[in-house]
């Protein structure tokens, strides 16, 4: 006697050894031996053999026509004996009854299993609907197939090349331009990105870096609304008495959130003037303005080209320019001119008068500590020392210095700024009508423009003059903001160690990096939302005193902070891993376009160096051996401006450092934050992996066993 059972959805049948009332000893084709349960058995036969019933079985199931046996079977509910005894004939044997059971089994679209052996015919609807299912996947499964001959020969469809950015950062794997992208990389063994830059899906390295972020952070473009208009300050602000302000920022800056003044050099206390533009007095909150900017947050910055947080006519309305009256948010410090001891603050809404906005990459060259200090101890008259505000930026440097040493004490060590900063410069070709490149309005990069790059030395005097006050200004108002009981964002940090990150939130907790006791973001409300929102804070003290916290747009444990927070530190990370990406695009044009074949450089770490003149860090193999520290010369075997990698070998060990020349945890630390930029910052969402997964409906390939499995 033998039987065919149902073992979770697949049948099997053999011997019955032995058949107890609620189960059966079955011994199948392999020799083994299974117990099953008297419910799961379909079938019980004489003949033919198991292996030779289930294959007839499954060739006549083939033969049946689901149209026709739907047609004829029962209204009620019926078993599969019977439907073989109507379709092939009334003695229609196991192999007859065994290809039914099959075919029922397989046809769920046409026939409802209600039971064991049982089943019932679907509604005529459900099965139209069914059948134009799978029309409908049958259909998609030659248009996968057809895409994925195309990409193999090299042609990108065009539906293909529409969902590039989706396919390969945020693929929908069930979609036809997905599944077409895996197929083809399965059969040409090629990375998904590889294959789609051969079939000419990728036509521009720049471009495709470009449109990758608006894809992920500007799904809905970066065009600003029509029709915003910058409101109209209401306030009658009185003019700042005696400041000549002046701003200090790089040529293309056109949001100029900061100026400074000086008043009473001579007098033994001088005036510090700390003047921050004013949006924060017309725009107001959960107006359109402050909606546009809690959604982009902050400006995107980039070589050539930039995402202001807030529309051009908006920045204008506010931005500090120099021959205006601007309105600002100004805090003064009363400096004891001799001993720089800092005596008093005070804030105030007023009008300032911004006489100049200087430009420090025309001034770095000509205002260096030499000739400040020249000017300071009257070696050179301020009015000869061939740049304006001498005898003011004399000053300014001076305290700056001072703060910056006091900051020092209370971290415990000095700053060093031991790497420089870097501008990159951007050629564009001349315009059609002959004007020169710098005449023309900036417009969008395209990737093809000739790239300069040339280092800025941080702590700068300039730098360090603009930064001190900026520090002063933030650590003061965070303060002030905290003393009235007036909630604030600010930035803290636990402690300088290795691991400890800048956090945001709304306690004013001491930096320790910086060395101060808060620190509240505020000084460029025109380009950061953070700042506008402190900034409202901080009018509201201006204006009411101890009762702004009644009156504060933004109360104690205010939700919409917390949420803040966390929206811009997500938007904030975006930026600043685009801008590093786009910046080592642009660093590997320049290798590119100057023909550059060797670099020198220092191993941050075994196996990954930085370059020493470029803002680039790349991966050497064979320097597992050399310290850290060490002076390589490197050559560039090639680079792959898709993928942002930099493939060199080892040239030559110039200077092995000595023991002393090791680094400071800090820069040890920010050595291996900036070690993960060895490799391009490309991360696909389809790599490698993705062509060996198991296409919809197929079964995952067996586990190999072990941990891998």
């Amino acid at each position: 006697m033998y039987a065919l059972f149902d073992d979770a959805g697949r049948f099997h049948a053999g011997r019955v050894l032995s058949d107890a009332e609620s189960s059966l000893q079955v011994e199948l084709e392999s020799g083994k031996r299974v117990k099953v349960k008297a419910a799961n058995v379909m079938l019980r036969f004489e003949k033919p053999a198991p292996a030779e019933l289930i294959a007839r079985a499954q060739a006549l199931a083939g033969e049946i026509d689901l149209d026709l046996a739907w047609e004829f079977a029962p209204e009620a509910d019926f078993g599969f004996a019977e439907l073989a005894r109507d379709y092939f004939e009334p003695g229609a044997g196991p192999e007859k009854q065994a290809a039914a059971l099959f075919r029922l089994f397989d046809a769920p679209h046409y026939f409802r299993r209600v039971g064991k052996g049982q089943f019932r015919k679907a509604p005529e609807e459900t099965v139209k609907a069914a059948l134009a299912a799978i029309e409908r996947k049958r259909a998609q499964a030659e248009l996968i197939e057809g895409w994925a001959v195309e990409i193999a020969e090299g042609r990108c469809p065009e539906p293909v090349r529409e969902q590039l950015y989706r396919i390969l950062f945020k693929p929908d794997k069930n979609a036809p331009e997905y599944r077409a992208v895996v197929e083809a990389a399965k059969r040409t063994h090629r990375a998904p990105l590889d294959l789609l830059k051969g079939a000419g899906a990728i036509d521009s390295p720049y471009q495709f870096h470009w449109r990758r972020f608006l894809f992920e952070v500007f799904p809905k473009g970066t065009a600003f609304p029509p029709r915003l208009e910058a409101p109209r300050i209401k306030d009658d602000l009185p003019l700042a008495a005696g400041v000549q302000a002046f701003s200090v920022d790089d040529s293309a800056t056109t949001e100029i959130d900061d100026a400074l003044s000086v008043r009473g050099l001579g007098s033994g206390t001088v005036t510090f003037g700390i003047h921050i533009a004013a949006p924060g007095l017309a725009i107001t909150p959960d107006s359109a303005l402050d909606r546009l900017a809690r959604d982009r947050l902050s400006t995107v910055y980039m070589p050539g080209w930039k995402l202001t947080m807030l529309p051009a006519e908006v920045v204008e309305a506010y931005t500090l320019t120099e021959g205006r009256d601007c309105p600002a948010v100004s805090l003064y410090a009363t400096i004891d001119e001799a001993t720089l001891e800092l005596r008093g603050t005070e804030t105030k809404l007023e009008r300032v008068p911004v006489v100049a906005n200087l430009r420090h990459d025309l001034l770095d060259a000509v205002i260096t500590e030499e000739t400040l200090e020249r000017v300071s101890t009257g070696t050179v008259a301020p009015e000869t020392a061939g740049f304006p505000f001498a005898a003011e930026l004399a000053f300014a440097h001076r305290l700056a210095r001072a703060l910056k040493a006091q900051r020092e004490v209370v971290r415990g060590k000095p700053e060093n700024f031991n790497r420089p900063d870097y501008s990159f410069k951007l050629e564009r070709e001349a315009a059609a009508d002959g004007a020169p490149p710098d005449a023309r309005e900036p417009s969008e990069p395209t990737g093809n423009e000739r790239v300069s790059i040339t280092p800025r030395r941080r702590g700068a005097p300039l730098d360090l003059v603009v930064a001190e006050a900026m520090i002063l200004a933030n650590s003061t108002w965070g303060g002030w903001l905290a003393e009235h009981g007036v909630p604030g964002i600010y930035r803290s940090q636990a402690s300088m160690a290795p691991g400890i990150k800048v956090r945001m939130g709304v306690k004013p907790l001491p930096h320790a990096g910086m060395g101060v006791p808060q620190y509240a973001w505020a000084t460029s409300p025109l380009r950061r939302c953070v700042d506008l929102v402190n900034q409202w804070q901080i009018i509201a003290v201006a204006r009411q005193g101890r009762t702004a916290a009644l009156v504060a747009p933004f109360k104690p444990r205010d939700a919409a902070l917390f949420a803040l927070i966390s929206a811009f530190d997500a938007a904030y990370a975006a930026y600043n891993d685009f801008q590093n990406g786009i910046e080592r695009f642009w660093t590997l044009r320049w290798l590119e376009q100057n023909g550059v074949t060797e670099l020198e450089a220092t191993l941050i770490k075994p196996g990954v160096a930085r370059a020493e003149t470029l803002p680039l860090v790349f991966a050497l193999p064979g320097t597992d051996h050399l310290a850290r520290g060490t002076r390589v010369r490197a050559r560039i075997a090639g680079m792959d401006l898709l993928t942002l990698d930099l493939h060199a070998t080892l040239a030559a060990a110039l200077a092995v450092p000595a023991a002393a020349e090791a680094p400071a945890e800090a820069a040890e630390a920010e050595d291996e934050e900036d070690a993960a930029l060895a490799a391009g910052p490309l991360h696909l969402a389809i790599d490698d992996a993705a062509v060996d997964e198991p296409a919809p409906g197929e079964p995952a390939p067996a586990a190999t066993g072990g941990a891998a499995a």
